[in-house]
Order: structure tokens, then sequence, then C-alpha cells
């Protein structure tokens, strides 16, 4: 076996740093009946969508012996019970098997993004213990050849994943899940999004990705639905396995939902099957939602959260469209929300993650009384929350405090605008300047003076129109989903000193 210059070692979250945090005591754990699979979370049928041909689906059916044997495998090479097992692998068989291998083990599942850079995984398997490096390769000989573990081992301080930030707006950060939370988090969003046998998911967002993990495995698993899951994201390919596979509920960015619709074959009989789409990340605007509501006769709703704290809100079953359209939802069973001074959104309770492998990490991020600084702005009324931002992203402009989020949601209202992402640029005069990088319908011109017009007429604040349009025929994303703002802002920058673009 091919093990790199990562071999193995075990996860303690710096107890002796941390040790005084509560939701970093991890000794409880310990007890089997808080272990997923001990627990009865298990795999449900998952489907692993590999080719563009439609008969590539392969099935991973409730207690697969491929587990087992896998399990078994591991072992024999010398993992135990809290050592760590990473790989680089796109939506697979292969993939999911190793991730309920792990758990069957009692070992951490490290999954790395199949899209990453050497040097990018460099950065992200410096940041944990030595580690396993499994390939798909090693994975399907394990399979073939070893004798199969049934019994199920609970893992040491209860921790089951580890998975990297998609530095969005920095460095990727290791973020740690314990059986506990991930197991909490599938039972109560199962609820929340009134989920049962009958339903199917399409799942594109890759299992080294929280999206992925939670709405494309462990819910899965706890609702006892149907998964189906896509190695990669093509709308044509989409648009068949939704009329194909009677997919009821998709959740990601909007533009998974967008590229749909623009997809020549697109018809609402092709998803009729849909009921409910849960939107999260940039460009979630009520115009986006009510538009997708309508073109999919589905139930659009808004929902928050983050690789730390999975879907924290959401709207439920049966609240009224308007909340689940203008707001980003209530908090989901077990969470608790509050405001800092400074408007910043805080969280605890069951659900969240236990802290980062970096133990000054997690102490910046927590406060002195155990909450979870997320970094985003937000407004809470009724308890209903708006995230209105990010706190590193506020744009400065000559003393004035610009929210990207506002913006994007006025461009966004525009009947020819798709999506927009909007970012401060530096200037010698004013600290910063109003930038959006955007997407039309149909490749559509909409230049400064459009844009500016646009914002009069919605009342926009003259100093938070944008000086910088850039329109582009994507906007550029991380493997998440959400937009990449290095990218995006490098793009603004180049464009910035065109006379036709600014102002």
């Amino acid at each position: 076996m091919h093990w790199g210059r990562h071999h193995r070692g075990s996860v303690e979250l710096h107890r002796q740093q941390r040790g005084s945090r509560s939701h970093l005591k991890l000794t409880r754990l310990d007890s089997p009946e808080l272990h997923m699979t001990h627990a009865g979370l298990a795999p449900t049928w998952l489907q692993v969508d590999h080719s563009p041909s439609a008969a590539s689906l392969s099935n991973i059916a409730p207690s697969d012996t491929r587990i087992h044997r896998l399990a078994g495998g591991l072992r024999t090479l010398g993992v135990r019970p809290g050592d760590l097992v990473s790989w680089q692998l796109p939506n697979s068989t292969e993939a999911a098997l190793l991730l309920w291998a792990c758990w069957q083990l009692g070992a951490t599942a490290v999954p790395l993004h199949h899209r990453a850079s050497a040097q990018e995984v460099d950065v992200m398997l410096a940041a944990i213990p030595d580690a396993f490096s499994i390939t798909a390769s090693e994975t399907q000989h394990m399979i073939r050849t070893e004798s199969a573990l049934l019994e199920v081992v609970p893992p040491p301080y209860g921790i089951a994943l580890i998975l990297h930030t998609s530095g969005s707006s920095g460095s990727p950060k290791a973020v740690i899940h314990t059986h506990d939370s991930l197991y909490f988090k599938a039972q109560s969003m199962a609820q929340v999004h009134a989920l049962g046998a009958e339903d199917v998911v399409l799942m594109p967002a890759p299992m080294a990705h929280i999206s992925g993990i939670l709405n494309g495995v462990t819910l899965v698993a706890a609702a006892g639905m149907r998964s189906v899951l896509m190695n990669r994201w093509d709308p044509e390919r989409a648009l068949a396995l939704i009329s194909a596979e009677r997919v009821s509920f998709m959740v990601g960015p909007p533009t998974f939902f967008l590229s749909l619709l623009q997809t020549s074959g697109f018809t609402s009989e092709k998803v009729r099957s849909l009921r409910l789409i849960s939107a999260g990340g940039t460009g979630v605007s009520p115009a986006f939602c009510e538009e997708i509501s309508q073109r999919f006769s589905a139930v659009v709703k808004r929902s928050y959260g983050s690789t730390e704290a999975p879907t924290v809100t959401t709207s439920w079953a049966g609240d009224p469209s308007e909340c689940m359209h203008a707001t980003d939802g209530r908090a989901t069973p077990g969470t608790q929300l509050r405001l800092s001074e400074t408007g910043e959104l805080q969280l605890r309770g069951d659900g969240l993650f236990a802290g980062y492998t970096d133990a000054t990490l997690t102490a910046q991020s927590i406060t002195a009384d155990d909450w979870f600084c997320t970094g985003d702005l937000a407004q809470i009324t009724d308890g209903w929350i708006t995230v209105t931002g990010r706190t590193s992203s506020m744009i400065i402009r000559g003393g004035e405090n610009i929210s990207p989020t506002q913006v994007e949601s006025i461009l966004t209202a525009h009947p020819d605008v798709l999506q927009a992402v909007v970012v401060g640029l530096k200037d010698a005069r004013l600290g910063q300047r109003v930038a959006a990088a955007l997407t039309t319908r149909n490749g559509l011109p909409f230049g400064l003076e459009d844009c500016h017009r646009w914002c009069a007429e919605q009342g926009l604040s003259r100093f938070k129109w944008p000086e910088v349009i850039h329109q582009v025929e994507a906007i550029p994303l991380l493997g998440s989903g959400k937009a990449d703002l290095v990218a995006v802002r490098e793009l603004l920058e180049q464009s910035s000193g065109a006379s036709s673009q600014t102002s």
C-alpha cells in the first residue's frame, strides 16, 4: 500500500488547552450508544452516478458487505480506533464505502476535495496529525481480498470526521465533527425538512464538503430515504436523473438551479417530482426563491450554515412562503442564536463542530461563555434570521459601512441579472470602492449605467452603488459551490482599469 508521507495519527482536540470548554469535553462520547452505527444510523440506499450513461448507477445497500470487508482491510493495514484515514476521491462508490468503513472501525474519516491541487492537499494535511492515505485502487483491492470485520468499534473521544473549510476568504481550517454532532444533525434535519422513506435526494456536492456528508449520506440514513450522488455537476445529466430517479429533494447554491433552468431540455414536467429545494450561499435572494419556486413548482427556502455549523437555520415544513424567501429561516433543533454588540451572529448547541485541529484557532473562535463566532453579520426579527454579510467582507467606503449582501440582493432583483458577487476593492482616496461581478440571462448586457439606473430605482444609497461592474459567463466557484471571493476579486481588480466599466 502507498501511504505517502502521511501515515497515522489520532486527534484528541487539544484537551489540555481546551478541557474547560463544555462542548469540547468528548469523553462522554466514548459510550457505544452515541456512535452512529451503534445508534442505528447505517447506510441506506446510495446510488453513485459515474458517467453520462443511465446504466452507470451503482448501489450501496444497507449492511453492504463491502463496508465490512473494507473495515477489515483497514484494520489489517494497522488502522486503529481514533486513527485518521484520508482519501482524495470524487463522489464514488469507493468514497462512500470508505466513509462507513472508517466509522465501523472507530477511525476518523478525512475526505479531501478531489479537485484540490497537490499544494492545497499539502496545506490541508499539514493542519492535521499524520493520517493513512488511501486510493481508489487500494480500496477496491481490500474489498476483493480482505475478511469482513463484523464488530462496530467505538471511536476514542467520539471523533467521526475532519473536513476542511472551503477557504472562500482565507486559508482552509481543519474542522472536527463527532458522531454525536453528525447523528443529532441528521436526525433533526430529517424532521425539519419532513423527509421520509419515499424521498430521493440528488447530491452533486462532494463528500469532502459538509453538505455532501450531511445531505447526501447521514441525513439520508436518518430518514431511510434514497440518495443519488453525482461525481460532478452537469445540469443536463442532473435533469435526466431528476426525471428518471424521481428526485424529490435538492440542496445547494443558486448556480445548480439556475443552470438547470438554462438547460435546453428543461421543462416543468421533467422536474415535477421535486417538492423541496433548500438553497444557501451567495445569491439566494427573494427574487431567486420566487422564480425557482414558480419554474419548478416546488417549495423553495433559504438555509444558512457552514462547515463548523451545518444548517443551523432554515424554514420548517409548513412555514409561510414569504418567510422562506425573505429570510434565512429560524433556528434548527438544538441551536441557540444571539447577536454580539457588533451584530455578529454567534451560535451554540447540539450539531455544531467540536473545534479545529489548531487549538489556537479554536480559542479564537469561541467566546468565554462558549458561543461560536461565525464571522457573519445578521439580523434577528421575531426568531427569523437574515444574514447580511461577513464581518471581514464589510466594505468601508469613505468611512461608510456597506454590506455586500445588501448590494447583491438589489442587483439580483433586476430581471436580467442571474447572479452577483460584490466585494470591496482598494482605493487610495476612499479606502475601498464597491465592485460587482455578475451573470445575466442569455448574456444580456448590463453595464455600469444600467446598474446605476437600477440602484437609483430601488432606492439604494448612492455611496453603495457599484463603481466597477464586470460581466462574466459564470461566477468563479469553489468546490463547495460558494463563490470564490479571491478569484472574483482578482477578476474585478483586472477589469477595474477599463474605462467603459468604471466610474
